[in-house]
């Protein structure tokens, strides 16, 4: 994860900086299944990395007992156009989406934040609280979900990813509950409502948005967006597009397009700074962008050249 967040954040240095050639992704419904297939090319000079993944999001897989999301990504050569790799993508989607709320809690959250909430507990909300808690030392982790047994799951399988005996992960009764004292808040659902109030949040929070990802999701309600002193994106564009967490509020009249701050590769790069006092808080909302899976599929690749794994195959 500690690799993964430095390569996503270096692919949103340049994505702010217009050092990258990524159109915007082409979303394909499939209303009958009540699912969603994306198709998100992209090119990352700096990174050496040229690609394309296909990502799709099925809800009504857990109760046939699949995954939620699917995805494969193929890397190709940008010096000769040749294709490098296949990759299954739905744990790379996890990396990548995590390493992203890394880097935002990198230059957002506070210096110490040791209560952390967590709405969800499935494959997303898992690589959420490993990124945080490669960049921030935390104590307690209060978990919500609808469902008691996935919550009773998530405490179990991070318990023993994290293995921080000084690290405490329960699990909290209510929405409320798991936002009291807590000093970063991560969603990562699918839910099309807000999933906790603002009012309930305490001043210097940081909360990372991941989970809604049309213009008719959202997670977080008009009340966190109107308390935070800072809304930060991964890109302006792509959010203003498809982050509903954003897009209602927008065309309720109950924020304005100048309420966001600004790109988090903005932030990273220097350009604008993040944080700027304990009492701030701060709002980073992520839809995904191509260069994260672009810049996370090149290092899998190389470390993959490296330590010898994966299977070789002759495309003709």
């Amino acid at each position: 994860m500690a690799e993964a967040v430095a390569a996503v954040e270096q692919a949103f240095r340049a994505l702010s900086a217009g050092e990258t050639d990524v159109p915007l992704r082409t979303p394909i419904p499939v209303r009958e299944n009540n699912g969603i297939a994306l198709f998100m090319p992209g090119y990352l000079p700096a990174g050496k990395a040229l690609g394309l993944k296909v990502v799709s999001v099925f809800p009504d897989n857990l109760a046939k007992g699949l995954p939620t999301i699917n995805a494969a990504f193929i890397l190709v050569s940008p010096e000769t156009g040749e294709p490098l790799a296949l990759m299954e993508a739905g744990y790379l989607t996890a990396l990548r989406t995590g390493a992203a709320s890394g880097v935002a809690t990198k230059y957002l959250a506070k210096p110490k934040t040791p209560v952390v909430a967590v709405f969800g507990a499935g494959v997303q909300a898992r690589t959420q609280l490993e990124a945080v808690h490669t960049v921030r030392q935390i104590g307690r982790v209060q978990v919500f979900d609808p469902n008691p047994a996935a919550v009773e799951s998530y405490i179990r399988d991070m318990t023993a990813v994290l293995t921080d005996p000084d690290l405490e992960i329960v699990a909290a009764a209510t929405p409320a509950a798991a936002t009291a004292d807590a000093d970063i808040v991560l969603t990562a659902t699918t839910s099309t409502q807000p999933v906790f109030c603002g009012n309930t949040l305490k001043p210097g929070v940081h909360i990372n948005g991941v989970g809604s990802y049309t213009p008719q999701m959202r997670e977080v309600d008009a009340t966190t967006l109107q308390r935070a002193d800072k809304i930060v994106v991964d890109s302006v564009p792509i959010a203003l597009e498809e982050a509903g967490d954003l897009i209602i509020p927008l065309a309720a009249g109950q924020i304005d397009r100048s309420d966001i701050y600004g790109e988090i590769g903005e932030i990273a790069a220097g350009r604008k700074p993040g944080r700027e006092s304990d009492a701030e808080i701060t709002f980073f909302k992520a839809v995904g962008h191509a260069v994260q899976d672009l810049a996370v599929a090149r290092l899998v690749y190389d470390r993959a050249g490296r330590d010898k794994f994966g299977t070789e195959v002759a495309m003709i």
